[in-house]
């Protein structure tokens, strides 16, 4: 697989050297403004890459993008301590302005994955400015956050993370949505799991759980100021089922015409990828706390959509 990173920051430098170490990817084209950042990470990456790979990397400009089955977009503004990823959204849509355009000439069959933040938002306007199909515009949407709910209830539970399914769903962001209801680990429901090792698992521990999940990406950023290597993670996830055509089933956010009453909207949501992108969209079984909690991340969504929108070309 051919895949295309526009931003070469924390996240897109980080990204580049999982997809080449996991040989997910054969061959990464890296761009950013600063060509010589460009350059340096590339070459840095394609040093490592001897030890467990053939794959091959450059720094490069948009018109080496012909041909990429997958561009994932980093590039963005980046979030402050403190600040919100909604914060970063004015800025953010000025920057995507000067870059899907360019992607969407040079790249125009391939699968736009974007992870600048608000993630949601931002695919919603990537939508707008490449006119791709909806099935070809992916966020990373909630496929971290889930990874970061499955790691804490592992390490609380005393299991490995694989074991347990559970996922976030709705806005990769303060409202997102923790899936209590069908979470399992093995084929036991959690609270069944957690009574059977003697783990209490009550309300005030969902909530300690249910914090250090919304609130895990601003801790990071106060220590060291980005998150970087699990979005990486994340993202070569995507790259490998859009590669593999094995029709995973990932929290991505894309476009919907309806969750929850509120339609057109970019959310994440249980979602079958193959390498066409989007195969199909799954809504799962929620509690009636869990059903409002989406709408009200939807209707959120789609607030800060419509501001998102209106600010093109402006």
């Amino acid at each position: 697989m051919k895949v295309g990173i526009v931003g070469a920051g924390s996240v897109g430098s980080a990204a580049a050297f999982s997809l080449i170490m996991t040989g997910v990817a054969h061959k990464v084209i890296l761009i950013d403004m600063n060509e010589r950042k460009a350059i340096a990470e590339a070459m840095d990456i394609a040093h490592a890459a001897p030890f467990t790979s053939a794959g091959k990397i450059k720094a490069g400009k948009y018109e080496d993008l012909v041909g990429c089955e997958v561009v994932i977009v980093t590039a963005g503004a980046n979030q402050k301590p403190g600040e919100t990823r909604i914060d970063l959204l004015g800025r953010n849509v000025k920057i995507f302005e000067s870059i899907i355009p360019q992607i969407a000439k040079y790249a125009p069959n391939c699968i736009l994955l974007i992870t600048a933040n608000p993630a949601d938002i931002m695919a919603e306007v990537a939508l707008k400015l490449s006119g791709f199909p909806k099935e070809r515009v992916i966020g990373s949407g909630t496929v971290l956050d889930t990874s970061r709910f499955r790691t804490l209830l592992a390490f609380y539970l005393g299991v490995s993370a694989k074991s347990v399914h559970a996922d976030v769903l709705g806005e990769h962001g303060d409202s997102e949505v923790l899936i209590w209801s069908s979470a399992e680990a093995g084929t036991l429901a959690l609270e069944e799991y957690a009574q059977s090792v003697g783990k209490i698992l009550d309300d005030a521990k969902k909530a300690e759980i249910n914090d250090g999940v919304v609130n895990a990406a601003y801790t990071i950023i106060e220590g060291k100021g980005a998150t970087c290597y699990g979005i990486a993670g994340a993202l070569t996830q995507i790259c490998r089922a859009i590669s593999n055509n094995d029709y995973s089933i990932l929290t991505v956010s894309s476009h919907h015409d309806e969750v929850e009453g509120v339609k057109d909207v970019c959310l994440s949501l249980p979602t079958v990828i193959n390498r066409h992108g989007i195969f199909h969209v799954i809504m799962p079984k929620l509690s009636a706390e869990e059903h409002q909690k989406l709408q009200t991340s939807a209707e959120k969504m789609k607030d800060f959509s419509k501001q998102a929108l209106a600010l093109l070309n402006k």
